[in-house]
């Protein structure tokens, strides 16, 4: 029967990790710290990359790819960047291995040391300047709105599957421009494009909203962000976008001819989303008997299972069942139909359940004799009986209802779980008892927001761009501040 699951009351984090394995989305892998993503979940993240993607050609954007390996010295030349990611790099100091003199294995050939060491790329900004370097010269070569599809490796030593490992999956985006405004444009342009596609997608409510200094991209002017609330009360940071102003063209000497006739620095941005965003999708959605998958990414939106006892029965259930699903495929529904004999119909409901397959049929003779049919809602966990006749439709509009369901759902617990604090004794009684997402005023400045975070491990998830303009005062330090910004625990 179906592989029990930690209750999430009991062990969150436990919950989790056993949910990622289970449902069979990855698995650790042989190298510490990274992942193997397994069919599964590989197949939900290319369902996400195919909507963002879209999304990203949609504004105008094209994609390309750069070199994994970095030269040492790109590192070098842009401060705050390096500082940020210093601790995170991956070096390749050698191009050979030879046969070890005893006998036994391999060893790094001594002699084969390169000139430049090489890093393997945390990020590609500087990679990505020093080529744009060549391909702009005036007014006329801009904008360029590069995307690329990447893995990326920042050493983590505490690595948790999707949320936080060596090596991930991601897009970057990097845009070049010839003025300021046309780059922050771009800059807020992105991150809606990720909070849509978070709520409509992904059906996960965010929060977009501005970093403070501390949280900044390390080499960025502004960096915009999407916050999202798991059902543990912790907060995830969902997407980012970065308006870079002129830091990387100043670094990498790339200057344009303007259109007055005058010689500027290029003005930039930098954009990414992760497979973090699977994390993001198991944490706000699923239950304690497995995932709940938003019918708009789910691999397959509806599995059928058979029910019978003969070859008799299961040969007249397929035929029917043959045309429900031609019906289905003709409405751009993904459907599977289960009628391997391996398994008892019980082990397929469990193992689709815990899989966050949103719809389930099942047929059995009667329902053939009736002209009806079981389906149960993987989002409520209930059952009906509906006629075949209809079906498609039927489906179809379900799988509308459970997208709008697990969204208000997500939508309310965020909603339950935010408060606005006005002292710092009520901030850290919300922290410790409630949890979530605290509405309260700050002074703006990076010493009292690092003393907050040293006391009670919250950082500023965002200045919200539609919080409301209120006077009030700071609840560490009492100085005057004019509006509240979103404080939580975070992944």
């Amino acid at each position: 029967m179906a592989k029990e699951l930690t209750l999430r009351g009991e062990n969150y984090s436990q919950w989790y990790n056993e949910l990622v394995v289970k449902a069979d989305l990855a698995e650790n892998s042989a190298v510490r710290g990274c992942m193997v993503i397994k069919p599964y979940g590989y197949a939900i993240w290319e369902k996400m990359q195919a909507e963002l993607d879209r999304m990203f050609k949609e504004t105008g954007h094209v994609n390309a790819y750069f070199p994994l390996f970095i030269p040492k010295s790109f590192f070098s030349k842009e401060a705050d960047h390096v500082e940020g990611f210093a601790k995170e790099c991956a070096v390749v100091t050698h191009y050979r291995l030879k046969n070890s003199p005893d006998g036994k294995g391999v060893v790094v050939d001594p002699d084969a040391k390169l000139e430049e060491e090489l890093i393997v790329r945390p990020t590609s900004e500087t990679i990505i300047w020093n080529t744009y370097k060549n391909w702009i010269q005036s007014y006329r070569d801009l904008p360029i709105l590069c995307n690329q599809w990447a893995n990326v490796v920042r050493w983590e030593m505490r690595t948790r599957l999707f949320l936080r490992t060596a090596e991930f999956l991601w897009q970057e985006g990097h845009t070049a421009h010839a003025t300021k405004e046309e780059a922050l444009e771009e800059t807020e342009r992105m991150v809606n494009v990720y909070a849509d596609f978070a709520e409509n997608f992904m059906a996960v409510p965010v929060i977009k909203g501005a970093k403070s200094e501390n949280e900044r991209f390390a080499g960025a002017l502004e960096t915009y962000t999407i916050e999202a609330l798991m059902q543990d009360g912790k907060a995830l940071q969902s997407g980012t976008s970065h308006f870079l102003g002129q830091n990387f063209a100043k670094a990498f000497d790339v200057r344009f001819a303007t259109r007055e006739g005058k010689e500027d620095y290029v003005w930039a941005t930098s954009w990414g989303v992760s497979t973090r965003l699977m994390g993001a999708l198991i944490m706000a959605h699923s239950d304690d008997n497995g995932l709940v998958l938003p019918p708009r990414l789910a691999p397959y939106q509806v599995v059928i299972v058979p029910i019978y006892r003969s070859d008799e029965q299961l040969s007249a259930i397929n035929e029917k069942v043959n045309e429900v699903v031609a019906k289905l495929k003709a409405r751009g529904i993904s459907v599977k139909y289960d009628n391997s004999d391996t398994k008892k119909p019980g082990w397929k409901f469990a193992e689709y359940e815990l899989k966050g397959v949103p719809v389930r049929l099942a047929v059995g003779p009667r329902d053939l004799e009736n002209g009806t049919v079981e389906v149960a809602r993987r989002d409520t966990l209930t059952k009906e009986v509906a006629q075949l006749e209809n079906i498609d439709q039927f489906v179809a509009d379900l799988l509308e209802d459970i997208q709008a369901n697990i969204y208000k759902k997500a939508f309310d617990y965020r909603t339950e779980h935010t408060t606005k604090v006005d002292n710092y004794e009520e901030f850290k009684n919300v922290l410790k008892g409630k949890g979530g997402f605290v509405l309260a005023h700050w002074d703006g400045t990076p010493e009292t927001e690092q003393k907050i975070k040293e006391e009670t491990k919250a950082t500023i998830r965002c200045i919200p761009f539609e919080g409301e303009k209120e006077e009030g005062k700071c609840i560490y330090s009492g100085k005057p501040s004019s509006q509240r910004v979103l404080f939580a625990i975070a992944y």
